[in-house]
């Protein structure tokens, strides 16, 4: 196994063949009834091994639309080669005549479902649980860049055995969507699933339900016809929650081998995501007990950070929570522009998938991990009873992670409970646009003036903030509210001063944590449009920009993207509110 070095960039999918590994596909099992060829594309059950060999399905024609520079240049790729004809070639699904070294097939994993902590089976057409899986998501290949392995999985490659009667593909608009966020919530130092590449083809096109223009209705009102296209997503791996559920739930059927698929999984999870957390040395139980406290935390300093941002995963299933401890799968997401607790981007989403409820919805996708540990425990009680703990301690390590979260946010050295609950309520009474407040905030203004260019002001149109109580606002007590405690802050601030911060200083760390820009979907929207008439321009800009998320930027920039929503987006179909992108 070869690693790259910084110092030469990689021009050729031949420099790459030497990088690659494949482990996944190397050390665990495949379904025993896949076809050798991977030509496996039509819905079907699969009862046993760890993924499905499949190949992807081309695109017609594809055309290239943007990398990340970033990206390549951690892996120590050549900008160069994100328009390379045999490189576009792999990366959107055609995985013939690549060089030696290079797998003909990709592969599916299966998974099981559980919706905030209840186990789920209706959804599948066998109504057995045994077609969830990668429907449209095919891994095409692993390597090791830059000393750490990378799994690069397309999405919109294509059927699988678990598309469960979908076509496989993925449409411009959520590809863009994804492509960006992706790119975004690095930036803003959330941990998440990488961007490599994105082409759309010049000759497929797919129906799917959407929006009219102008549409207020909540679910899609009319089908539309788009451009069909491949965003490249990277990680360490893909492994799921749900699939640990998916082997734990086999093993209790005492279905045979499960228990010793689901083993090896786990440890091909330590592997790849804790190895250098969890000794090899360690017996089994001992590392289950030291991978669920690693993954709990990360799981709460995830959703901390989810919080921190405002942003809101929307459909927060554990077949959507990565068992890496980092955020995966950008479907119906959003970043909040009015504050409010039960905020929720997607319209099936329902409030214990809100943004201030995610912290439990973790809680329940914790609580499915630690259930699919139990059976490689059956016969250890006192490790079960030490899971058990772990698990139950999950709301109070949580709970430390947001308190630390909220006490940075406000530039804090320690968490003020008295003074945030006030914060959160004068928020909700205003309104005030997230990112906005937190980022004027960190200017530490001596009144409320600065302030007042975060809040939404009353129109009398209950669509410009939906959740305010505006009906029951009065300006001078509002005011004067405000003005209470932002004393009562600085005061705060004021007396951690004493310990050596400066004002500066202050600015510097709120500035660090709360950014300029989030990536809002009025301002994403454009982008998958003009790019749906051939216009790239838009995406590259926002990519630009989303990079670059606590950086000040000209007055221009500022006037363009550092605003409020505008008041016709609000209750706008696929805008305010979206069904599940795809």
């Amino acid at each position: 196994m070869q690693t790259t070095t910084t110092t030469t960039l990689i021009k050729t999918l031949d420099e790459l063949a030497p990088s690659l590994d494949y482990s996944l596909m190397d050390t665990l099992t495949p379904d025993p009834d896949a076809t050798a060829d991977g030509v496996d594309h039509h819905p079907r059950q699969v009862f046993s091994g760890h993924y499905v060999p499949v190949v992807p399905t081309p695109i017609g024609q594809p055309e290239y639309i943007a990398h990340s520079q970033t990206l390549f240049r951690e892996l120590g790729l050549s900008d160069q080669l994100a328009q390379d004809a045999d490189f576009i070639r792999l990366f959107s699904g055609d995985l013939s005549n690549q060089p030696q070294g290079f797998r003909t097939t990709g592969w599916a994993t299966g998974y099981a479902l559980s919706i905030y902590g209840t186990q789920y089976t209706q959804q599948c057409p066998f109504r057995t649980g045994n077609a969830y899986g990668d429907g449209r998501a095919v891994s095409v290949l692993e390597a090791v860049l830059g000393n750490q392995r990378w799994e690069m999985q397309l999405k919109g490659g294509g059927r699988t055995p678990y598309c469960r009667g979908g076509d496989g593909r993925a449409v411009l608009r959520s590809s863009v969507r994804e492509f960006l966020a992706q790119e975004h919530m690095h930036a803003l130092g959330v941990p998440t699933t990488r961007s490599l590449t994105l082409y759309v083809s010049k000759t497929d096109r797919v129906r799917r339900p959407w929006y009219a223009e102008g549409s207020r209705a909540l679910d899609p009102d009319r089908m539309v016809t788009e451009p069909v296209a491949i965003t490249t997503r990277v990680a360490s791996s893909f492994i799921r929650v749900g699939q640990l559920e998916l082997f734990a739930r086999r093993a209790r059927k005492q279905q045979a081998n499960a228990l010793i698929e689901l083993e090896q999984l786990v440890h091909h999870l330590i592997e790849r995501e804790y190895a250098d957390e969890i000794p090899s040395s360690c017996g089994l139980s001992e590392r289950l007990l030291m991978l669920a406290k690693a993954f709990r935390g990360r799981l709460t300093k995830l959703v901390a950070n989810w919080i921190r941002v405002g942003y809101c995963q929307g459909n927060f299933n554990s077949d959507n929570c990565a068992a890496g401890g980092f955020t995966l799968d950008y479907g119906p997401f959003g970043f909040i522009d009015v504050f409010h607790p039960d905020y929720q981007p997607w319209t099936g989403g329902g409030q214990h998938f809100a943004l201030m409820n995610q912290p439990m919805a973790a809680g329940k996708n914790f609580g499915s991990f630690c259930q699919a540990l139990q059976p490689l425990l059956a016969d250890n009680s006192q490790a079960l009873r030490a899971l058990h703990e772990i698990e139950r301690d999950f709301s109070q390590v949580m709970q430390a992670e947001m308190e630390a979260m909220w006490a940075a946010k406000l530039g804090l050295t320690e968490f003020d409970a008295d003074l945030f609950q006030q914060l959160e309520r004068l928020m909700m009474r205003t309104p005030v646009d997230y990112t906005r407040f937190f980022r004027e905030l960190s200017k530490v203004p001596p009144s409320i003036q600065a302030l007042k260019t975060s809040f939404y002001q009353n129109t009398g149109n209950q669509r410009f903030a939906p959740h305010s109580q505006q009906d029951d606002l009065e300006t001078q007590p509002l005011d004067a509210s405000w003005s209470l405690w932002l004393s009562q802050w600085r005061q705060a601030l004021g007396t951690e001063g004493e310990t050596g911060r400066s004002e500066a200083q202050i600015r510097a760390q709120m500035k660090a944590v709360n950014p300029k820009y989030t990536l809002r979907e009025w301002l994403l929207a454009p982008a998958y449009q003009a790019a749906m008439a051939g216009n790239y321009h838009l995406i590259h800009e926002l990519q630009t920009l989303m990079t670059q998320p606590y950086t000040e930027q000209s007055q221009a920039i500022a006037e363009r993207f550092y605003r409020q929503k505008p008041i016709e987006a609000f209750g706008a179909g696929g805008i305010s509110h979206l069904s599940c992108s795809s």
